[in-house]
C-alpha cells in the first residue's frame, strides 16, 4: 500500500475512516441480524408464512417453541463454525480476505432470507448469514487491535460493541415502523435493509492496510513497514518509533516461534493455557449473564411474559435497545481511562443485581411489578455495554500472543457463539416452563464475574500488544499476574530495540 494512505488520510484520520467503513457495517450487521427475528416472530404474515414456528395461535405451542428456538439458533450454529474457520483462514489468507468473505456470506444469506417462502430456505439463509457474522466477529476485532496504537486501542475496538448496539437498535425501530403495515412487507423489508451494510463492507475492506503483524509473520517486512507508516501517520519509514514497533513485533514472533494450537492447552513460560482460559471465560460470561436474552427476546419478554400489547411491547423494546446503545458510549469513555478490569467488575455487579430484581418482579402479577420489571430491563441494558459489548472482544485480542492471536480469538469467539446457541435454543422453552426462576441462572453467572476478574484478570490498558506478551512471560505465576501487571512499568518504544540489540551484543560477546 502507498504511504499516502487512503484518500490521502493517514494516522488517526485513517483509523476513523476504517471504523466508519469496516467496523461500523460489520458490527451493525452483527447486532441487526442477531436481533433480526426476535421482533418478527409475532408478525401475522410471518406466522402465516411459517406456521411451523407459530407460538401465538398454534395448538402445539410447546412443540412450536422448540422449532422456533431451532430456527433462530441456526444463525448461531453458522456463526460458531464461521468463527472456528478463522483459526485457519485468518492466518492463511490475512485479515482483510476473511472480512471480505464474511461480508459476501452475509449478503447471500440476507437475500435468501428476505425472499423465503418456505422454512427450509429461511433456515439456509440464517446459516449462511451466521457463517459471515462468525467470521466478522472473530476477525474484525483482531484486525482493529493489530492496527491501532496502544493509547487508543481500547476505544478503537470498543466501538465494535457500540455498533453492535446500534444494529440491535436499528432493527427494533425498523421492526416497529413496519408493524403498522400489513402483508409480507412487515418482515421482508426489515430483513432486506441489512443488505446495504453488507455492500458497504464488501466495497470498503481492501481500501485499508493489512495487519502489519500478519505481514511480518508472512515475511513481508517492507509491506509491514509501509502499513505502520500509514497507520501511525509517520512522515518517513525510518522513524525510531516505527522501527521500535516493527522490532517489537519481530521479537514477539521469535519468542512464540513454533507455537501451535495444541500449545494453548499447556502452560509453559508464555502461560498460554491461562491466557486461553481468560478468553473462554469472558465470552462465556458475555452470553450467560443474560445479554443475548434481553437483546433478542426483549419484545417477547414484554408481550408474552409481562402481558403487554404488541405495539407497546415493540415501543418498549426499541426504547430499551436505544438506551443500551446510548449506554455503550460509557465504555468508550472509560475503557482507556479506568481500565479493563474496572469496567468488567462494575458491569458484572450491575447485571447480577438487575437479574435478581427482574426475577422477583416477574414472579408477581401486579401491574406495579410489571412496571418495575420493565425498569430493570432498562437498567440491565445500562450495565451490559459498560463491560461486555466490545470489551470482551478487545481483551481476548490483547492477551493472545501474536502467533496464536487469530486462533485464540476465533476459538473463544466460537465459544461465545456456542453459549449464544444455548441461550437462543433454551430460552423459549425455559420461559414457558420455568418462568421467572429462569433469570436466577443468569444472576448466578453474573455474580461470578467481579470475583474472577479481580483475582485472575491482569490489566492491559496502555500497553502495546508485544508488551502484554512480555508481561505474561515475566510474571511469576497465574495468581500473581494481576498484581504483577500493576507494578510493571509501561514499556517505552526504545525498550524493544534495546532488548533485541542486547541479545545481539550478548551473542557477540560470547563469541569473543
Amino acid at each position: 500500500m502507498s504511504t499516502k494512505g487512503v484518500f490521502g488520510l493517514t494516522g488517526r484520520a485513517l483509523e476513523k475512516l476504517q471504523v466508519a467503513l469496516v467496523v461500523a457495517p460489520a458490527f451493525i450487521l452483527f447486532g441487526y441480524n442477531q436481533a433480526g427475528l426476535g421482533g418478527l416472530l409475532t408478525e401475522p404474515d410471518w406466522v402465516k408464512t411459517f406456521p411451523e414456528i407459530d407460538t401465538i395461535s398454534g395448538p402445539n405451542k410447546s412443540y412450536h417453541s422448540t422449532i422456533q428456538g431451532v430456527v433462530v439458533a441456526t444463525f448461531v450454529i453458522g456463526a460458531l463454525f464461521g468463527a472456528l474457520s478463522c483459526s485457519y483462514t485468518g492466518d492463511k489468507f490475512g485479515r482483510r480476505a476473511v472480512v471480505l468473505a464474511g461480508g459476501i456470506c452475509t449478503l447471500v444469506g440476507e437475500i435468501l432470507e428476505c425472499s423465503a417462502f418456505q422454512l427450509a430456505q429461511l433456515i439456509v439463509g440464517r446459516i449462511i448469514i451466521g457463517l459471515g457474522i462468525g467470521q466478522l466477529s472473530a476477525t474484525v476485532p483482531v484486525w482493529q487491535s493489530e492496527t491501532s496504537g496502544a493509547k487508543n486501542r481500547g476505544k478503537q475496538v470498543i466501538v465494535c460493541g457500540i455498533f453492535m448496539c446500534l444494529g440491535y437498535t436499528l432493527e427494533s425501530w425498523i421492526d416497529l415502523g413496519f408493524f403498522e403495515l400489513e402483508g409480507p412487507v412487515t418482515w421482508r423489508a426489515p430483513i432486506a435493509i441489512a443488505i446495504a451494510f453488507s455492500l458497504i463492507l464488501i466495497a470498503s475492506v481492501f481500501l485499508f492496510p493489512e495487519s502489519p503483524r500478519w505481514l511480518v509473520r508472512q515475511g513481508r517486512i517492507d509491506e509491514a513497514r509501509s502499513a505502520i507508516t500509514v497507520l501511525r501517520g509517520y512522515s518517513d519509514e525510518n522513524a525510531m518509533e516505527l522501527q521500535a514497533e516493527l522490532t517489537g513485533i519481530e521479537l514477539s514472533l521469535e519468542e512464540s516461534n513454533g507455537a501451535s494450537l495444541k500449545d494453548m492447552l499447556s502452560m509453559g513460560e508464555d502461560k498460554l493455557l491461562y491466557r486461553f482460559c481468560l478468553c473462554i471465560m469472558l465470552q462465556f460470561y458475555q452470553q450467560m449473564s443474560g445479554s443475548n436474552l434481553i437483546s433478542v427476546y426483549t419484545t417477547i419478554l414484554f408481550q408474552q411474559n409481562l402481558g403487554m400489547s404488541g405495539e407497546l411491547s415493540r415501543v418498549l423494546s426499541a426504547g430499551a435497545l436505544t438506551w443500551k446503545f446510548l449506554s455503550s458510549f460509557i465504555a468508550f469513555v472509560c475503557i482507556d481511562r479506568f481500565g479493563r478490569r474496572a469496567v468488567f467488575i462494575y458491569s458484572g455487579i450491575g447485571m447480577c443485581i438487575c437479574m435478581i430484581c427482574l426475577a422477583i418482579c416477574t414472579s408477581m402479577e401486579q401491574h406495579s411489578a410489571q412496571i418495575a420489571a420493565a425498569f430493570f430491563i432498562y437498567l440491565y441494558n445500562f450495565f451490559v455495554p459498560v463491560g461486555f459489548l466490545g470489551g470482551n472482544f478487545l481483551y481476548c485480542t490483547e492477551v493472545a500472543p501474536i502467533r496464536l492471536r487469530v486462533a485464540m480469538s476465533s476459538i473463544s469467539t466460537a465459544n461465545h457463539w456456542l453459549w449464544n446457541f444455548v441461550v437462543v435454543m433454551v430460552t423459549p422453552i425455559a420461559l414457558n416452563t420455568m418462568g421467572w426462576k429462569y433469570y436466577f441462572v443468569y444472576a448466578a453467572v453474573a455474580f461470578c464475574i467481579p470475583i474472577s476478574v479481580y483475582f485472575l484478570f491482569p490489566e492491559t490498558m496502555g500497553r502495546n500488544l508485544e508488551e502484554i506478551d512480555m508481561m505474561f512471560r515475566e510474571s511469576p505465576s497465574v495468581l500473581a499476574t494481576p498484581r504483577f501487571a500493576k507494578t510493571r512499568p509501561i514499556a517505552m518504544p526504545q525498550e524493544y530495540v534495546n532488548e533485541k540489540s542486547g541479545v545481539e551484543h550478548h551473542g557477540s560477546d560470547l563469541e569473543k
